[in-house]
């Protein structure tokens, strides 16, 4: 029987066909799961609609992270529809692209704002309103996706990388007060990959180029192997990992020069 036959999850940060976050929904699925997907406004919709045909009965729900009612709002369609949930994927991601363009000493405290609240905050909103979900389940697996900027300076990375460094710590908090209800959290820190969000990134393929030439595996990241990393976190075989960040980035990471 597969790992996930029977389990229920929720994937938030599905924009298109190339999202990290669309391919653990396909990962997760392909193992028996049967999933709620969430797009972010209209402009999605179509996208992820027609991705999600592909999904074995799935659940396809609108979501703006910043607000707690439509939080509210798919944590009971899910509860409604599969009583309950045994994980959570939180792939929302978001800074204003004129906040990556400048310098980060001038970044402004509204692109600040949103950048923490969408990127950060939003993990510790969908947590709360689903908690109680994977609880009734006996337990749980939440996951968000994460980048070396948040230790590292990047180019042109700036507020995010700022974003991404409070969202690893959210992790860490919320792995410590969710533990005692058999809930584990976790990250992905996945090396540089072609997505959406990475278009707003000015000379993101100059990045791309330092990983192919300094990874110890001589190659970028792909979105299938940060998808098998996620399925191992998110089912049994991890169930004793929380408040980890798994790097998930051909050894990049570990280099000096």
């Amino acid at each position: 029987m597969s790992e996930f036959a029977g389990k229920h999850g929720l994937i938030v940060g599905v924009a298109n066909k190339r999202s990290i976050a669309w391919a653990i929904a396909r990962a997760v699925a392909a193992k028996g799961a049967r999933l709620a997907v969430t797009y972010q406004g209209e402009r999605l919709e179509d996208s992820v609609r027609e991705l999600s045909a592909d999904l074995a009965d799935p659940l396809v729900l609108p979501l703006d992270v910043t607000s707690d009612e439509q939080i509210a709002e798919v944590a009971a369609r899910c509860d409604q529809t599969f009583g309950g949930l045994d994980f959570v994927v939180h792939g929302a991601a978001f800074a204003p692209r004129e906040e990556l363009a400048r310098p980060f000493l001038e970044t402004s405290r509204d692109g600040f704002r949103v950048a923490l609240d969408i990127s950060a905050y939003s993990l510790v909103a969908l947590a709360r309103a689903t908690a109680p979900l994977m609880e009734k389940n006996g337990g749980g697996s939440l996951l968000t996706l994460t980048y070396l900027g948040s230790e590292r300076v990047f180019p042109n990375y700036n507020v995010m990388g700022v974003a991404k460094a409070a969202l690893e710590s959210s992790v860490r908090y919320l792995a410590a007060e969710l533990g005692p209800r058999a809930i584990r959290v976790n990250a992905i820190s996945a090396g540089p990959i072609k997505t959406l969000a990475a278009s707003g990134i000015s000379g993101f393929s100059s990045i791309l180029q330092v990983y192919r030439d300094k990874a110890p595996l001589r190659r970028n990241t792909e979105t299938g192997e940060v998808a098998d990393a996620a399925a191992f976190l998110l089912g049994p075989a991890g169930r004793g990992v929380t408040g980890e960040i798994l790097i998930v980035d051909g050894g990049y990471s570990i280099v000096g020069l």
